[in-house]
């Protein structure tokens, strides 16, 4: 082949790359395309960083839920083998005049309590149940207890060494409690912020040996003005055969949390007394 064909044959290879290249590029048949220019990264700035360290020691938040049911054994480490009801009659009859803290209980729940066996149906102690939440590979009983002002004390026990250890407690005025995985997750009303609920998901931390409130959020339901949800408690979730399922109160009247304040495993607050007629 001479120089002109060898020419004339390179251009037409030129050619065809050129029209390739191209089609690569044109629109709609997958060509890289620029997503616009994207914002800068801007990484976590401290502030004030001359502040001094506190000088208090962080206090063990959970640490007081820890507790063991006096009383109460189980069957090979088998929460299923215990009775719910006689589990928080023992607790009762253990502190029978706690109103506050983890063991806190209206006195009109506490005697409901009491008379659980004899009024079956007008027993506070809602139905059990069960999840593993310590990632044992061992079922957790989860235990919730009907209170005035729709508020509800719901507390979940651990079995080991053939006894009954309490890895959580807390009251308030609850408007559901899902299961999520190993998370216990309540949401709350807020009569301070109309149209908003709290959500807090519980979750076991080994350190603490309880369950600890890991994530607390304030989320929007409605249109202000609209107020809280109202819909009764329930408790929902299940796991295997049959049904599942404290620090210083930061409960008002009424059953609300006060804005910034952390999930109280604690005590519910009596409602206030009626007004006299003049």
């Amino acid at each position: 082949m001479g120089p002109r064909g060898v020419h004339g044959a390179v251009g037409v290879l030129c050619a065809l790359c050129a029209a390739v290249l191209a089609g690569c590029g044109s629109a709609g048949t997958g060509g890289l395309e620029s997503a616009g220019p994207t914002s800068p990264a801007v990484g976590p700035v401290r502030l004030w960083p001359d502040l001094p360290p506190a000088t208090n020691p962080p206090i063990d938040y959970g640490e007081s839920d820890i507790q063991r049911v006096p009383g109460i054994r189980v069957t090979g480490d088998d929460v299923r083998s215990v009775d719910a009801v006689e589990v928080v009659r023992a607790e009762v009859r253990a502190h029978p005049d706690a109103r506050s803290g983890a063991d806190g209980l209206y006195e009109e729940t506490a005697r409901a309590v009491e008379a659980c066996v004899r009024e079956p149906g007008a027993c506070p102690v809602m139905r059990p149940y069960y999840r593993d939440l310590t990632g044992d590979g061992r079922d957790e009983l989860i235990v919730g207890i009907r209170m005035p002002e729709q508020q509800v004390a719901v507390r979940v026990y651990r079995a080991e060494r053939g006894g009954l250890t309490r890895i959580m407690s807390t009251v308030d005025q609850v408007i559901s409690v899902e299961l999520a995985g190993r998370d216990l997750i309540m949401r709350v009303g807020s009569a301070g912020i109309p149209g908003y609920e709290y959500r807090t998901a519980w979750s076991w931390d080994e350190r603490q040996g309880s369950m600890l409130p890991t994530r607390d959020e304030i989320v929007r339901t409605g249109s202000p003005g609209a107020g809280s949800p109202g819909a009764g408690p329930s408790v929902t979730g299940s796991s295997g055969a049959g049904p599942e399922g404290a620090g210083p109160s930061s409960l008002v009247p009424g059953g609300a949390r006060p804005p910034g304040t952390r999930p109280s495993g604690t005590a519910p607050v009596p409602p206030p007394p009626p007004e006299e007629a003049p």
